[in-house]
């Protein structure tokens, strides 16, 4: 991953206040979104970065890993199940979290998030200002099902079959009703002219109008497709 250069504070391009509503990551739906700050939002940023979650009850941000970041998840609202693989006693470790609650996921662990209540609201922080991610549904989809069959003594046509659905990264599940995986869309940089309002998000989170999201994948958190 290229090195990003120290901010310069003094620099009139300086940015100190970012409005996350800009920098949509995901959307499956209305209450299922992920919103994201990292250095190319906020240039003034040190080692750190975010994913601001939003979630409902039995919605999955998929099985995945940072490479190159460890993680704290913090409830803001709401409650989740959040899970990750120890991988030095082989132990799957899930924890009930609720408002002020947090989880620290170390770099590198396979972890994730179920929410238990809808309206749940949670806070991914970073220690690097530019993560990076391996998710779940991409070792499924791109790992050719003969291998996994030869592996583990699976029946390659069942194998096939089982993983055919899954023709994307899936970021948060499970899928809408007719709906395999969500299509990547273009990214629009911050201060370009805000888009009509999603009236329902904003209402139910009680949050500021968000503008027509775009999916802002690989830009600045490079996951790879």
């Amino acid at each position: 991953m290229p090195m990003t250069p120290d901010p310069d504070f003094s620099s009139p391009s300086a940015q100190f206040f970012f409005d996350l509503s800009q920098d949509l990551y995901f959307r499956k739906d209305a209450r299922n979104f992920i919103n994201r700050l990292s250095v190319k939002d906020l240039n003034t940023l040190g080692g750190v970065s975010l994913l601001d979650i939003y979630l409902d009850t039995g919605n999955v941000v998929e099985p995945h890993i940072h490479q190159n970041a460890s993680e704290l998840v913090y409830v803001i609202a709401g409650s989740a199940v959040i899970s990750l693989i120890n991988p030095f006693t082989n132990e799957l470790l899930n924890y009930t979290a609720g408002p002020g609650q947090v989880v620290n996921i170390p770099q590198g662990w396979w972890h994730y998030e179920v929410a238990s209540t809808d309206g749940t609201h949670l806070l991914a922080i970073f220690d690097s200002k530019m993560p990076e991610a391996i998710f779940g549904s991409d070792i499924l989809r791109l790992t050719p099902p003969g291998v996994w069959a030869h592996t583990y003594g699976l029946d390659q046509a069942q194998v096939a079959a089982a993983f055919a659905p899954i023709t994307g990264t899936t970021i948060i599940g499970p899928p809408l009703p007719g709906q395999q995986t969500t299509k990547p869309m273009p990214y629009v940089p911050y201060g370009s002219p805000r888009q009509p309002v999603y009236a329902e998000q904003a209402a139910h989170y009680q949050r500021p109008a968000y503008p027509v999201p775009y999916l802002a994948q690989g830009y600045g958190w490079p996951y790879p497709y």
